[in-house]
């Protein structure tokens, strides 16, 4: 088996690229905000689009293998098993949100949502002109943690569906098999629409497992939906291809009679190209690699936060590459962030983006080299020294 290495990374040569991570800010500043990875695409990927551009073909999209790809994948990774017919091609994930929310609910009706939780979640509510129903999600001493209570209170009163996010952003929280059979008899009984953003599922940590939503069995028996795509996993989120997968046969009909009959025109079709290739074998070898480095990345960055920011919270994530730190004990205000930029010239996502729930805290992204982490948490902690 071919050995990736993820450390292999130069900072000269990451600063040449154009996209917003590293062409936001000035060149004497680290970037550590957006969700996006530092590493070089999956050499199987790589090869699939440099060939499709070589031949030209970046033309209108045509789905081609993508159904079948996704099929084999969600058996290998999730061992789910998806009707590939059923299966509806979207741009991204929050498209996917807002076509669901169009078509399955009326303006004025509740959604709710997990803050601290990814802000396009509100941007996708608010431009549906639906209403924002709260649920934060409560700080427990082993984790973040889902609060069903408060939960079903919500649904008893009339929202009528709950935009999940799992694993959650920006807690990295994995729920449970468990957790979400409890979700889905809530819904059921409340005959409340779920919709699953799933884009970080493929990155889920060795310990824990994912559970697409969807293959709950009183899911299965309601209104829902998973949407997950390549964008995370493989680090592709401008290629543009997700895959939306409803919770039976009979759901799926209805999303295709209310859905835009143009969806296939707004997926890229370099997207559809490198989402076959990264759920092909080559790219599942590749992904399962990225997974064991970000597992050491996540510990690692533990040890190092306790000898040099004692002061700062984290509970290690159970998937992906974002680290959810409480700062509020720094003594930075309810925005560290800004004093991070402003005096270490390190950008971190402001927490309060998140919800207010989120005020005092940073998201800081360890998907790069472990060294180029190390600088991030220098930084962190010249800011602190300056106070």
């Amino acid at each position: 088996m071919v050995k990736f290495d993820f450390d292999d990374l130069s900072l000269e040569r990451l600063r040449k690229r154009r996209g917003s991570k590293w062409a936001k800010y000035g060149p004497d500043v680290l970037p550590s905000w957006v969700a996006e990875m530092d590493f070089a695409l999956a050499p199987s990927v790589h090869r699939a689009l440099q060939e499709a551009i070589e031949l030209g073909d970046c033309g209108y999209a045509h789905e081609g293998e993508i159904r079948q790809s996704f099929a084999r994948f969600a058996k290998r990774k999730f061992d789910w098993g998806v009707n590939s017919e059923a299966l509806v091609l979207m741009p991204d994930v929050m498209s996917g949100v807002a076509e669901v929310l169009r078509a399955f609910t009326s303006a004025g009706e509740g959604v709710v949502i997990n803050p601290p939780v990814y802000p396009p979640f509100y941007t996708a509510i608010r431009s549906a002109e639906r209403r924002i129903v709260t649920v934060p999600l409560q700080d427990a001493a082993d984790g973040w943690q889902l609060d069903l209570q408060r939960l079903e209170a919500a649904f008893e009163q009339g929202a009528r569906a709950y935009l999940l996010c799992n694993p959650h952003n920006p807690t990295g929280r994995v729920f449970s098999r468990a957790e979400l059979e409890a979700v889905a008899r809530l819904a059921l009984h409340f005959n409340v629409l779920v919709i699953s953003d799933e884009v970080h599922g493929p990155l889920v940590m060795p310990e824990k497992s994912h559970v697409p939503y969807v293959s709950t069995s009183d899911a299965q028996r309601s209104l829902a939906f998973t949407i997950i795509s390549t964008s995370k996993g493989w680090n592709i989120p401008a290629l543009k291809c997700a895959v939306l997968v409803p919770s039976s046969d009979v759901v799926g009909r209805q999303a295709a009679q209310r859905f835009p009959h143009d969806m296939i025109d707004r997926v890229s079709q370099l997207g559809i190209v490198a989402s076959v290739a990264a759920f092909a074998e080559d790219g599942l070898q590749w992904l399962d690699q990225l997974v064991a480095y970000l597992d050491g990345n996540r510990q690692r960055l533990g040890a190092l936060l306790a000898a040099e920011l004692p002061g700062v919270g984290y509970h290690i994530p159970d998937a992906g590459y974002l680290a959810w730190l409480d700062c509020r004990a720094l003594g930075l205000g309810s925005n560290p962030a800004d004093e991070f930029l402003d005096r270490g010239r390190v950008a971190l996502y402001s927490g309060s983006d998140f919800g207010p729930e989120g005020e005092g805290y940073v998201r800081l992204n360890f998907g790069t080299s472990f060294d180029l982490v190390q600088e991030a948490i220098r930084r962190m902690k010249v800011t602190v020294s300056r106070r």
